[in-house]
């Protein structure tokens, strides 16, 4: 069993399941989540060129800023147009 911990809060623990793994992301689009820190956008160019290598389609989003969740329309939006997420965390 894996433990995850959610720092959004910590008032109350929840127990979460892991969703399943991706079989193949060629088949899907990846969404490269910026989340606004400095030097985070280094990152997301590297992964898009990892994936056009193994031709994987990925989409850009940005949260406006680092130190909150992202908006629920933003989230809304990613979970409708992608397969998976990889948020860029760097500094």
């Amino acid at each position: 069993m894996t433990a995850l911990l959610d720092p959004t809060s910590e008032r109350a623990t929840q127990t979460r399941s892991l969703s399943p793994r991706i079989p193949d992301l060629t088949n899907g689009t990846v969404a490269l989540l910026d989340i606004s820190k400095p030097r985070g956008d280094i990152f997301i160019k590297r992964l898009e060129e990892l994936f056009s290598q193994i031709e994987v389609s990925v989409r850009h989003y940005r949260k406006p800023t680092f130190s909150k969740p992202a908006p629920l329309d933003l989230r809304q939006r990613i979970a409708a147009e992608c397969t998976a997420v990889v948020e860029a965390l760097a500094d």
